[in-house]
């Protein structure tokens, strides 16, 4: 199958913020193809090193684009994961061994032989088994407030699961919307975006939607089955729980000190830090300083503080 180079489906709010390194190829996986955005080194490096960027679970690669602006001499790969984005066609099933395999497939097409996996939310989860289970292709692995099992709240159902940890970020995937002025509406509410809303953040919201059928109206472009599926995984899945016990390869976990409505206590409180530090006593633990679990990748001041830890890891 042929890769096909495109910059179409991108709203004018995101191709005008993307840049000129910026490209997409649709890229042969397991039933179809997954999106997937390139930012190359400037200057056309060819030995630049690769940053395999790695979004959340109702997020798409648009997430990264100012990490990707703040490392020019790096080459930044992001998938839209199966079932997101422009990605959302691929069929299940999902979970995070699909989502790993899906990533080595993208590095062995675009012919990079290793890469630095940073992983944001989910994406840390899908890091750590890709590192396990395609362990050449992965130097090291960043992740930025997520990669470590969740905690589920008390006498939470597996049904409920997604709201619980989710809330609002679930509520909206069973919602339509006219247009993309009110799929921003929406978004402007959210607490972990306000008071001081951002190009990309606009960028990314209207990126997310897709057309619902033939009425006109738009709909979130995560499916609700990706999103189910997944979620119960992040708690004790069984290939996360494989991956973190032969974890072999150097890890950074970067945690926000906020939650997803920037909100304390954050995904991971201190008793969860102590006590993956405690079982892993070779996880280098670093808090990213007055963010959320959202800006801490999509706000410049959590960027320029995980682009540190990014460089560190690249120099090892």
């Amino acid at each position: 199958m042929t890769t096909e180079t495109t910059t179409v489906d991108l709203p004018e709010t995101l191709a005008v913020l993307v840049g000129g390194r910026y490209r997409t190829e649709d890229v042969p996986v397991r039933g179809g193809t997954m999106r997937v955005a390139v930012w190359e080194p400037e200057g056309g490096d060819a030995s630049a090193p690769t940053v395999l960027a790695v979004h959340g679970i109702t997020s798409s690669h648009v997430a990264w684009t100012l990490l990707a602006q703040a490392m020019p001499d790096v080459r930044v790969v992001a998938p839209d994961l199966r079932g997101r984005g422009r990605s959302r066609d691929l069929p299940g099933p999902y979970g995070m061994p699909s989502h790993a395999d899906d990533c080595a497939a993208v590095l062995e097409h675009l012919g990079i032989e290793q890469a630095l996996a940073v992983g944001h939310s989910m994406g840390g989860f899908v890091s750590l088994v890709l590192a396990d289970r395609h362990p050449d292709k992965v130097t090291s692995v960043v992740l930025v407030d997520g990669g470590m099992p969740l905690e589920p709240p008390p006498g939470v159902a597996p049904e409920q699961l997604s709201q619980a940890i989710l809330g609002p970020a679930a509520q909206r995937l069973a919602m339509t919307f006219a247009d993309r002025p009110a799929y921003r509406e929406l978004w402007a509410e959210h607490p972990a975006f306000t008071p001081d809303w951002t190009d990309l953040f606009t960028a990314y919201v209207d990126y997310d939607l897709v057309p619902d059928g033939d009425g006109g109206e738009w709909r979130p472009a995560t499916r609700v089955e990706a999103l189910q599926e997944d979620i119960r995984e992040l708690v004790d899945g069984d290939s996360l729980l494989k991956a973190l016990e032969n974890l072999r390869h150097p890890a950074r976990w970067l945690v926000a000190p906020r939650g997803l409505m920037d909100e304390v206590p954050p995904l991971y409180p201190e008793a969860a830090r102590d006590r993956w530090t405690t079982e892993l006593p070779d996880l280098q633990l670093s808090m990213v300083e007055d963010v959320n679990h959202y800006t801490i990748a999509m706000r410049q001041e959590g960027v320029d503080q995980i682009v540190s830890h990014i460089r560190a890891a690249l120099a090892d």
